[in-house]
């Protein structure tokens, strides 16, 4: 490492800006180079599968590593569901889709650029969504 590399960062949960926030849950984040930095915290529960539709396979095809902080999470593959429980340090695998659980909190890692894809396909179709009901 030479000297004008980075050495670490850190953050707390104020200087995280809050980028999404409705009933069902409240996303913080920060963006450190190339990943996402998530502290989320879920007031309903929540079922991703519905924003996914415009993804491959109807999946979340970003990984992404955390720590559950409270609740509970299932995480649903093709072949498998796995549930994740408050303590627990998690990876999930791209081509996923996760329910959890009201009262849960995490704190989660992801690669930016597939970040960004994840979310733009969740935007527009809520878009869709929205458009449809009005």
């Amino acid at each position: 490492m030479t000297s004008d590399e980075p050495r670490g960062r850190q953050a707390t949960l104020p200087e995280f800006e809050t980028t999404f926030a409705t009933s069902e849950a409240i996303w913080r984040e920060a963006y450190w180079g190339d990943m996402r930095v998530g502290y989320e915290t879920y007031l309903a529960d929540f079922d991703d599968a519905p924003l996914l539709k415009r993804l491959p396979n109807g999946r979340c095809q970003c990984p992404h590593w955390g720590y559950l902080l409270a609740g509970r999470m299932t995480v649903r593959y093709a072949d498998h569901e796995e549930v994740v429980e408050a303590g627990s340090v998690y990876y999930m695998a791209p081509d996923h889709s996760i329910e959890v659980d009201a009262g849960t909190v995490l704190i989660e890692f992801s690669p930016l650029a597939e970040w960004e894809e994840l979310t733009a396909a969740a935007e527009g179709e809520m878009a869709s969504a929205e458009a449809d009901a009005g």
